[in-house]
């Protein structure tokens, strides 16, 4: 399995790396983005490093030549653009934007998935097959969709890292009706397991909240690392509203609560 990040996959996907968690790095980003990242030191507030980041997007991906075709509402900006995925996510993870969203976390971390629509066997299976044509199909017509998810990523851990560079592990929630799309690798004790988590996972940090999304709730200790978007911060006009935790995953050492 190729990726394009500084660790392999096999340590990233472990229990021994959430335990003792390094900074992940997509290969060539920060170097390719330099003078952003450099303009990012320079802000003080919040708001100010959101507005660059908004309008570097649009710079750097072309995003705002699209919005100057023929469609007035700029739903065709939207289109080429990151936020068509996460909206997409947010909405359907296994949807054709969700295959997409597993799709960066496979070909940067070089993670395959577990399930989207059904459990993912092997990468043979017919069940990948399908992942894959979703993929494809998502991926389509848009403007370096994973070129996009990069930056992304980056500018997040930029933002954990200048917020509180001193914090490794975030208590995350995630509600579920049962384990169809995680594995379960080990029974430690009565409440604790060993799970293999889908490649990509919607948390919260809201226990209270992840009880509308099933009758277990999955208590995980995630690595900021591992973290790809926090919804929790990216409320300047990016996501309003959204509380939602994206986390990379592989295997996890968790507490599964029941109703």
């Amino acid at each position: 399995m190729t990726h394009l990040c500084n660790l392999p996959s096999w340590v990233i996907a472990s229990r021994a790396y959430n335990d003792e968690p390094t900074p992940i790095s997509i290969q060539g980003v920060r170097a390719a983005h330099n003078h952003f990242f450099n303009q990012l030191d320079l802000l003080k507030t919040w708001e100010d490093r959101a507005r660059l980041y908004q309008d570097y997007m649009e710079v750097a991906f072309h995003l705002h030549q699209w919005r100057r075709e023929k469609d007035p509402t700029g739903h065709l900006s939207l289109k080429h653009s990151y936020l068509r995925f996460l909206r997409g996510w947010l909405f359907d993870s296994n949807s054709v934007e969700g295959a997409v969203m597993k799709g960066w976390v496979e070909s940067r971390m070089g993670i395959p998935p577990t399930f989207h629509r059904k459990y993912i066997l092997d990468t043979e299976s017919g069940a990948y097959l399908d992942y894959m044509a979703d993929r494809l199909n998502g991926a389509a017509r848009t403007n370096a969709i994973f070129s996009q998810l990069d930056l992304l990523y980056e500018f997040v851990q930029y933002e954990l890292a200048r917020r509180n560079a001193d914090c490794t592990h975030v208590t995350l929630y995630r509600g579920v009706y049962d384990f169809s799309e995680h594995d379960i690798l080990a029974r430690l004790e009565a409440q604790r397991y060993v799970l293999r988590l889908n490649n990509l996972n919607s948390f919260t940090r809201d226990f209270e909240r992840a009880w509308e999304f099933g009758t277990q709730i999955i208590e995980a200790k995630v690595p900021v690392q591992k973290i790809f978007f926090d919804g929790s911060f990216l409320h300047a006009g990016i996501l309003k509203g959204e509380g939602e935790v994206l986390v990379i995953g592989g295997e996890y050492e968790v507490k599964v609560r029941y109703y």
